[in-house]
């Protein structure tokens, strides 16, 4: 789908990006010194979403945003505020992801929750009931952040130890990023460090919301992906990456150039998508709180073939 020269012409100018950052920066800064001594519960909230806010932003970092020069995206992304994703792992990761013909493929999707079908059959009760609780949305925001990573973590070792300097490289990379956090937190910051760690397991959670339902399986490519018409503080705080059917189509649209491209063009990427799509994520709540929109197996994997 050609992408309309206004929204090309958009992406020169990236203040938006730029003015995020610093309010997501300041606004954790201020909650973990000043904001803790006054209420730890509004710090932990603060923290969460400053957390959750910061993750989106190095979406748009690894996407080249907000500067041409993919170093200087890097290193304004630099801090990892939600400490257990280096930035190489979780770009290389997403941009594999971004191959659009592999979408919810088990293994050649590095981001999906489908499981091949031959290895789900395989699996003990215990696993295949928390890999079922997972598929609720109540389950995926609380179990999810650590399940997920634990199965990122489990990944990465075994490509280390199988010999992927890349990936070794870059969790050594993220060693004095995240201790330039931890040195905050642990010398600077005046909020409890369990009430930290507690607000970066929220971040990480309302991350999980954003990508509960983002890919289904599906025979055509384009129908895989969803839209969340969502415009409201979720929609900020995720960048519009809601919208993530025109964020699939166009990965280097800038995040503040997505609502219109969607406004002007909306029949199209319905039409793209088949109409995959729900209003607000409330309605995704009420829908999927206690109640799996998938199965784990991928229902249309067979022969080794996801598509």
């Amino acid at each position: 789908m050609p992408l309309p020269r206004s929204a090309e012409l958009r992406r020169a100018a990236e203040w938006p990006t730029l003015l995020m950052l610093g309010i997501t920066y300041g606004l954790w800064g201020v909650s973990t010194v000043w904001i803790s001594d006054v209420s730890v519960f509004l710090a932990i909230l603060l923290c969460a979403w400053t957390g959750a806010q910061h993750s989106s932003l190095t979406h748009e970092a690894l996407h080249g945003h907000p500067t041409r020069s993919k170093l200087l995206n890097a290193a304004l992304v630099f801090p990892p505020l939600t400490l257990v994703v280096p930035y190489m792992r979780f770009r290389d990761t997403h941009l594999a992801h971004h191959r659009d013909e592999n979408l919810t493929d088990p293994y050649d999707d590095p981001e999906t929750n489908y499981l091949d079908p031959a290895v789900w059959n395989r699996l003990p009760a215990w696993r295949k009931a928390l890999c079922r609780a997972n598929n609720t949305l109540a389950g995926r925001l609380i179990l999810g952040p650590f399940v997920g990573q634990i199965a990122f973590m489990g990944a990465d070792w075994r490509l280390i130890r199988a010999g992927d300097r890349r990936v070794l490289v870059g969790w050594v990379l993220h060693i004095p990023a995240a201790a330039s956090v931890i040195w905050w937190m642990t010398l600077v910051a005046t909020m409890p460090i369990w009430a930290w760690l507690l607000s970066v397991y929220m971040a990480l959670s309302l991350l999980k919301l954003r990508t509960y339902l983002e890919h289904r399986a599906h025979d055509r490519t384009t129908a895989r992906t969803a839209i969340v018409e969502d415009r409201g503080f979720f929609g900020l705080l995720f960048l519009n990456n809601n919208l993530h059917v025109v964020h699939h189509l166009h990965p280097g649209v800038p995040w503040y150039a997505l609502p219109d491209l969607y406004r002007t063009r909306r029949s199209q990427y319905l039409a793209s998508n088949q109409g995959y799509r729900y209003d607000t994520y409330g309605e995704v709540a009420r829908k999927y709180l206690f109640r799996a929109k998938d199965p784990v197996p991928h229902p249309l994997y067979r022969d080794g073939q996801g598509r």
